[in-house]
């Protein structure tokens, strides 16, 4: 049997994030239209709930960076 890949760090550090008590994906999924207009609009834009979110779920991060890259013309 073969030995799996490790995990990268990066990818063991959001595995063990506690994104509670925030946003659930359902939370996120229906606001984060907004969070990546704001944050395109001020970079320095915080949301504290949502970036907790985002550090621990890799699907919900993904949507972000993609709505990012589309309102930068990417």
């Amino acid at each position: 049997m073969n030995d799996p890949t490790p995990l990268p760090p990066e990818a063991v550090e959001a595995l063990l994030t506690d994104t509670s008590p925030y946003l659930s994906c359902d939370d996120c999924f229906a606001t984060i239209d907004v969070y990546v207009e704001r944050l395109a609009a001020d970079p320095g834009h915080r949301d504290v709930a949502m970036e907790t979110h985002l550090a621990g779920c890799g699907a919900c991060a993904e949507e972000a960076r993609t709505l990012l890259d589309l309102l930068a013309g990417s």
